[in-house]
């Protein structure tokens, strides 16, 4: 192949069919099954949280915006986890 700037059928890699109209296909499947798979995740999770509330226990004015002690100002009423 020296001095040969064109490769001969069986010198081609795996990688060389990754190319043009193949190549694009073959990461836009990737690319829809990565979507499907996330947005499927993301449903379930949703399904899950939708029934999972809770309520307050005092007037919100109580309240600090970063406190350890927030998580005792509400009890969850949905489904236990």
């Amino acid at each position: 192949m020296a001095g040969n700037s064109q490769m001969n059928e069986n010198e081609r890699g795996l990688f060389s069919l990754l190319h043009g109209i193949t190549g694009m296909l073959i990461a836009t499947v990737l690319l829809l099954t990565i979507l499907g798979v996330l947005t499927y995740g993301a449903i379930v999770v949703q399904q899950n949280e939708s029934t999972n509330f809770y309520k307050i226990n005092q007037d919100l004015d109580g309240l600090e915006a970063n406190s350890a002690d927030n998580n005792k100002h509400y009890n969850l009423v949905g489904k236990p986890q």
